[in-house]
């Protein structure tokens, strides 16, 4: 067993004058990565006056942020990703939850620093990435000469999910969920020297370290993506010879609304990995049409259950596609080092119902031992119960909360959520999360937030409010408060009553009626 610091360290051996990351014009060859994250732990050590042990990483997709990640793991310290655009109280209340010691930030993160410093009594290490004097040239801290202390069983990331009282939850991710996740996805995804991976996934995002480490440990090149190169992914495939795309599927519905996914635009692309959210079948046709030789494997896996647990991947012919009634992608498969069962409300193994797991890559429990209440089951073969301890038994299943039909090949269909949590972008929502911010406001009395699907099947989030009329922009300033931007309902309508059912409760496909989307 080996530890993701581990993993890159051993690669980084046996592919020193290789290239490992190029980004921002920049290219880095693994001997020069793995120096500059030696000396940029020693630069870690000295900010925070002693090995810190949790590191905030305050960064974009930039070589601070990759190398300040992979630094803080050389520390054996715990990385906490903050999301540069997120309110500086939500990150804050991360950085003090986890015991942030010393915050990285680039220039993403530099207009946060100081608040986040004072506000958490964190040293603040800011990289700024300035053409004349990148922060990498100037870097004159010796190298970290201590041995590496890392650990399997420890903890090497905290990532925090929604959470429905409207605070975010934390989930610790130990090195050894990735014993098995890890070897599996290097065989699965074809990975060695000479393969170029492009991830367009933020750091603050889980499926980030999936794309950070599948490449870095076997010798493949990481090529960063900027913004602008997101929204037109065939420019940019094309002139970086990339092999491997990795992003949400809306990136796909951008594309192709702006015209810039046109048909065999990608030729060279061999593979293609969608994640975070549905992948429906009119985005995989349209991506397929535009890289007609790449593999579009579907990944599906909760944050708890570090990154993906399943996974399908779409025949190389469209006509061999799947005819099911759904519009999405099946999910596929358990991993084949995973357990699965599917509960129905009774607590039943049955074909239709709750997808519970457990085995090498379910986390032990949430960051506030409280969030485990209703999360976990025990299963004896014939009936679930309910496990609400506050140490979490390695054999209990974690309950996903995502309702799935299983056919006889053991491939799954995702049917949507059993509660109001949905994917926007990649990022898990607790719709009432929003709720509860908006329910804030003076002015408003109650409030019920929706995700809409546009005419391509992206989701986004729309509010309705009763109370007095608030101007939007007034409602848009008190959520930035409290929630990162892809959390902020774009549209607000006010109505003088929620409209209800027969049953007297909220009528949400009423609600979703008021809005009439492209």
């Amino acid at each position: 067993m080996s530890t993701l610091f581990g993993w890159f360290r051993d690669g980084a051996a046996r592919h020193a004058e290789l290239p490992a990351i190029e980004v921002a014009g920049q290219t880095v060859r693994y001997r020069e990565l793995l120096d500059l994250v030696e000396r940029l732990a020693g630069r870690l050590v000295a900010a925070a006056g002693r090995r810190p042990a949790a590191v905030g990483l305050l960064a974009g997709r930039s070589l601070a942020g990759y190398a300040g990640y992979l630094a803080a793991l050389r520390l054996a310290a715990v990385v906490v990703p903050l999301h540069p655009e997120a309110p500086a109280a939500r990150n804050t209340r991360m950085c003090r939850s986890t015991g942030v010691e010393v915050i990285v930030a680039d220039d993403a993160g530099s207009a946060q620093l100081a608040t986040l410093a004072a506000q958490t009594g964190a040293a603040a290490l800011e990289l700024p990435a300035v053409r004349r004097t990148p922060w990498y040239w100037s870097l004159d801290t010796p190298p970290w000469s201590e041995p590496y202390g890392g650990r399997t069983d420890a903890v090497a990331y905290v990532q925090f999910t929604s959470g429905s009282t409207g605070e975010p939850k934390g989930v610790p991710i130990r090195h050894r969920n990735f014993v098995d996740y890890l070897p599996f996805c290097l065989q699965r995804y074809d990975c060695g020297p000479g393969a170029r991976f492009a991830p367009a996934l933020e750091l603050s995002f889980d499926a980030s370290v999936f794309g950070m480490f599948v490449p870095l440990c076997t010798g493949a090149t990481l090529v960063v993506p900027g913004p602008e190169d997101v929204l037109a992914p065939p420019r940019f495939v094309t002139a970086r010879g990339i092999t491997h795309w990795i992003s949400v599927p809306s990136v796909i519905s951008m594309a192709h609304r702006q015209g810039t996914l046109p048909p065999a635009s990608m030729p060279d692309l061999r593979c293609s990995v969608f994640g975070g959210e549905q992948l429906t079948f009119d985005q995989a046709r349209a991506w397929s049409a535009a890289a007609p030789h790449s593999t579009i494997d579907n990944q599906y896996g909760p944050t708890e259950l570090t990154i993906g647990c399943t996974g399908y991947r779409l025949p190389p012919d469209p006509a061999r596609w799947p005819d099911i009634p759904e519009s999405a992608v099946p999910i596929g498969p358990i991993h084949p080092h995973l357990d699965s069962v599917v509960l129905t409300e009774a607590g039943l193994a049955g074909t239709e119902g709750e997808l519970c797991v457990r085995g090498s890559q379910r986390f032990d429990g949430y960051l506030d031992p409280a969030d485990n209440t209703g999360r976990f089951v025990h299963f004896d073969g014939h009936r679930a119960i309910g496990c609400d301890a506050q140490v979490v038994p390695a054999d209990a299943w974690y309950r996903t909360g995502d309702r799935v039909r299983v056919g006889a090949d053991g491939v799954m269909v995702h049917l949507g959520r059993l509660d109001q949590q949905v994917k926007v972008r990649g990022h898990r929502v607790e719709l009432g999360e929003i709720e509860s911010v908006l329910r804030g406001h003076p002015a408003i009395h109650d409030a019920v937030v929706l995700a809409v699907p546009d005419a391509a099947g992206t989701q986004t989030l729309h509010a309705v409010y009763t109370g007095k009329l608030v101007d939007p922009a007034e409602l848009t300033a008190a959520a930035a408060q409290r929630v990162p931007p892809h959390l902020r309902p774009p549209q607000d309508p006010h109505v003088h009553q929620l409209p209800a059912n027969a049953n007297g409760k909220g009528d949400r496909p009423a609600m979703k009626s008021l809005f009439v989307l492209p």
